[in-house]
């Protein structure tokens, strides 16, 4: 699974897509929990304590937000576009 990351999220990866093996399961937590596993600075700026996204952290599966489907429990296929944004700030 390709999986997009943006801003401060590519810092950590030093990529701007990561290669994530789909070996561990094809939901989006899995995903995430896979690409934690291999840069484990992303757990604090992903996740709460209670294993949620954190506020304004987007997951967006060809272009449509995963709060649209069934969240972290979203199904996702190999080639399905896969995206992890961060908060931004703007202004």
């Amino acid at each position: 699974m390709i999986v997009k990351v943006f801003a401060n999220f590519r810092e950590i990866c030093q990529a701007k897509t990561v290669e994530v093996p789909t070996d561990n399961g094809n939901r989006v937590i899995d995903i995430l929990e896979t690409l934690i596993r291999m840069f484990p600075a992303l757990e604090e700026e992903v996740f709460t304590p209670e294993r949620t996204l954190k506020p304004f952290v987007h997951v967006f599966i060809n272009g449509l937000n995963v709060i649209h489907a069934d969240g972290l429990e979203t199904r996702v296929q190999e080639d399905d576009q896969f995206a992890l944004f961060p908060p931004v700030a703007g202004g």
